[in-house]
């Protein structure tokens, strides 16, 4: 009697370890729910954006001038025509016209002024050559207005 019982006791040891597995499977623990945040981007406040910046400019006169789309990233590159300059740590002087990338589509309004962050360009280095760029826009900044906050 004692033999059949040692016989079956690695089968009955299975069926019980066997169903803790199942049950383990079936109660899902998300370690990372608190941190997880689907479908929200990070939007950078004004001041955060002015202290990240090497260029502010407050100007109503920005435009669209190229973009490029389809294979690989999207680019848009973006002409100010005149404005006035908030902050610069990297040139004293700036000439107008000029032109800056962005890897998102803004929404300037045309009548009325708007902050634009811009950093030194990273990058894009055929692009820059050709299209006389030195500015991109600070990424996560949005569009602000000027009127917004006076």
């Amino acid at each position: 009697m004692k033999g059949r019982f040692f016989n079956f006791l690695p089968v009955i040891l299975m069926a019980f370890s066997c169903e803790e597995k199942q049950i383990q499977r079936k109660q899902a623990v998300d370690l990372f729910a608190d941190e997880r945040q689907e479908g929200k981007a990070y939007v950078m406040k004004p001041q955060e954006c002015f202290d990240g910046s090497d260029l502010v400019i407050s100007s109503g006169n920005v435009r669209l001038v190229d973009q490029s789309s389809g294979r690989g990233k999207s680019i848009f590159i973006y002409r100010i025509t005149s404005g006035e300059v908030l902050k610069t740590t990297r040139d004293s002087i700036v000439d107008y016209p000029f032109q800056f990338l962005s890897d998102q589509k803004l929404m300037f309004n045309k009548d009325s002024l708007s902050y634009i962050y811009l950093k030194k360009l990273e990058g894009y280095r055929f692009i820059a050559k050709e299209m006389k760029l030195k500015y991109q826009w600070l990424k996560a900044a949005p569009v602000y207005s000027a009127e917004q906050e006076n």
